[in-house]
């Protein structure tokens, strides 16, 4: 670069010096031949390897080296791009193949994330659940529930007899807990009812049952009884009998029949507080009459529904309507 400036330079001053000498004679300085060589190759193998070894070159080739060496050892080089590209990503456009991975990975794992969150409450719920109508609302029917035997168990016996006889009979679970073999209880849904599997150590299924959508709504009329009085419960209007009336017309049956009015008093033993008043449903299922006894502790009233055997229902109800007019635990005409 410095030697054509000076090539230029030359040029000029000569141009200059012809234009004196042509205003001062008349005629224009004599041209120089000067011959122009090409000061960017080297002339000769000399020439070469002195500018090959040149201090210039070797400072160059060291660094050169030294660059590389420290990125094959420190990867500084990738670092660098990473830095940059993290600090403009956020200006980039969101589009390309590993975008599209990477949100599709994203999506995946919130999506996995939610469903582990809402298998995990379901199960809370679950075992929390006091009811197997409980359970039935805990989960949808895209995910089954997993239950302890003991767990299972203790909902069973909460039942009423016959409900808990539909389901499974006694007798058969006190077999699968004697084998002992039965650890775990899995549950789906299976329509508006349950589906229930006993299962072992293996998932291998050692029993099947189900709970109808009817026993469903049973199992809820019972839990909804036990917070209200017999006047909040449909199917007992008209025939709410006070609780001296209804136990002085059972006295006065033969044994048998008293048996099949109640077929279940150890529900109405173990509840605390006194019964005031008893109603009896005008529905028939399955030969049986639901009855309604309603007790009162303190200033809180509660329902508890039994079944009796239809026949016995309606020589009761005869020897009711026979006494009199029905009044209730206060005394007052029911119509």
């Amino acid at each position: 670069m410095l030697d054509l400036y000076r090539i230029s330079s030359y040029y000029q001053n000569s141009a200059q010096m012809n234009d004196r000498t042509l205003q001062q004679t008349g005629q224009p300085e004599p041209a120089v031949s000067i011959k122009i060589m090409d000061w960017s190759e080297p002339a000769n193998f000399k020439s070469w390897v002195k500018r090959m070894f040149a201090p210039q070159a070797l400072a160059l080739m060291l660094l050169i080296s030294l660059g590389f060496i420290t990125e094959l050892r420190f990867d500084w080089a990738e670092h660098l791009v990473g830095g940059y590209l993290v600090s403009t990503n956020s200006f980039r456009p969101r589009s390309g193949a590993v975008w599209e991975t990477s949100r599709r990975s994203t999506t995946a794992r919130e999506t996995l994330d939610k469903i582990v969150t809402d298998r995990q409450a379901s199960q809370r719920e679950a075992r929390n659940a006091a009811s197997f109508a409980q359970i039935a609302g805990s989960f949808s029917a895209s995910r089954g529930i997993m239950l302890s035997a003991d767990h299972f168990r203790t909902l069973y016996l909460r039942l009423p007899a016959d409900l808990a006889e539909k389901i499974v009979s006694p007798f058969d679970l006190i077999q699968q807990l004697n084998t002992g073999t039965w650890v775990r209880t899995y549950m789906e849904k299976a329509g508006d009812g349950l589906d229930i599997y006993l299962l072992n150590k293996q998932n291998r299924v050692l029993q099947s049952l189900t709970i109808s959508r009817e026993i469903l709504e049973t199992i809820e009329r019972h839990e909804n009884a036990a917070n209200n009085s017999l006047t909040d419960l449909p199917g007992f209007e008209n025939r709410i009998y006070p609780a001296k009336r209804f136990f002085t017309a059972c006295a006065a049956l033969p044994e048998d029949v008293r048996k099949s009015i109640i077929l279940d008093p150890e529900k109405i033993l173990g509840t605390p507080g006194r019964v005031v008043r008893v109603g009896i449903s005008d529905e028939i299922k399955a030969g049986t009459i639901e009855l309604g006894f309603e007790i009162k502790k303190g200033g809180h009233y509660k329902v508890v529904l039994l079944q009796g055997q239809d026949w016995a229902i309606w020589r009761l109800r005869t020897l009711l309507e026979e006494t009199g007019a029905e009044t209730d635990a206060q005394g007052t005409t029911l119509p």
